[in-house]
């Protein structure tokens, strides 16, 4: 069998993913743009969903983890009175509500009370979740629903505005990863007497990675690795030390708490290091062209 033929194509995309594709139609796409397989995503965007979606290319895509685990910002639409089957505008309706009362005041009051700060979230059927071997999403279509073990989430910023129709609310959301606002919206919508979907989301950031950053997939421009680390400490170090590091060396630590991306004397990334007790650095993980 032929050895696969190793990446030779690095870097971060910032695409602003448009409706009607899934992240892995975004991945498929890229793929197809720079002629490389090894290509994935950080963070799942729903189909129907818009917004900052980051794509890794070779190399790293061995840095997801540091990328999925940021802070997030969305804006979109809820609207009460109806719950659907995804918890979206893309499902069926399951239930119907008289909220006509419902006020903007009321709203934004079960807000405050309840959906800000650290809380506990029960992961909706439609996510990508892994459960004994099998996701979430592939058990909802075969229309089984199980027990969810719930996930410490948090949101910084819930804040809601009317619109011209009175049962559909304007939001902006920062939450932690890991938080799924869809059940944002259907839990808001219990809280208020009745129940609500997700009418859009568009996600405007991911860490420091804005929407304004983010460009359409054919236009995107591929960034060095080591923009996949940006706010992190950075660490230049020689060529000697460099040599050194790609051999997964122990160093001492640096200053800061970590990780720290370590650059060898061009600026390209070399490894990630985190603090390893007693005052040393041990990588998690060492990049090299063509790993």
């Amino acid at each position: 069998m032929a050895r696969r033929r190793p990446p030779v194509v690095h870097g971060l995309m910032v695409i602003d993913k448009p409706a009607g594709m899934t992240s892995h139609d975004v991945v498929g796409a890229i793929r197809r743009r720079l002629g490389e397989r090894r290509v994935g995503h950080a963070g799942t965007l729903d189909p129907d969903a818009t917004g900052v979606l980051l794509v890794v290319v070779g190399v790293a895509t061995r840095l997801v983890r540091f990328l999925s685990g940021q802070d997030k910002d969305y804006i979109g639409e809820i609207v009460l009175g109806t719950e659907t089957d995804t918890l979206d505008a893309a499902g069926s309706v399951v239930a119907t509500h008289d909220m006509s009362n419902v006020t903007l005041d009321a709203v934004r009051s079960a807000i405050e009370s309840r959906f800000l700060g650290e809380q506990d979230q029960i992961p909706p059927m439609v996510s990508a979740i892994k459960v004994q071997g099998r996701r979430l999403h592939e058990l909802a279509r075969e229309g089984t629903e199980i027990d969810r073990a719930p996930r410490r989430i948090r949101v910084d910023r819930f804040v809601v505005d009317a619109t011209p129709d009175p049962l559909r609310y304007r939001f902006e959301v920062s939450c932690s990863a890991g938080t799924y606002v869809r059940s944002l919206a259907a839990d808001l919508g219990a809280a208020l007497g009745g129940g609500a979907h997700l009418g859009s989301l568009r996600r405007t950031r991911i860490g420091r990675f804005t929407i304004d950053m983010a460009a359409g997939i054919d236009e995107a421009e591929r960034l060095d690795p080591v923009a996949c680390l940006a706010g992190f400490d950075t660490v230049a170090v020689d060529a000697a030390t460099a040599t050194t590091v790609l051999h997964g060396a122990i160093l001492d630590i640096f200053e800061g708490s970590g990780p720290w991306a370590v650059v060898g004397p061009d600026g390209n990334l070399l490894a990630v290091y985190e603090a390893h007790g007693d005052g040393r650095a041990k990588p998690s993980v060492v990049l090299a062209a063509g790993a």
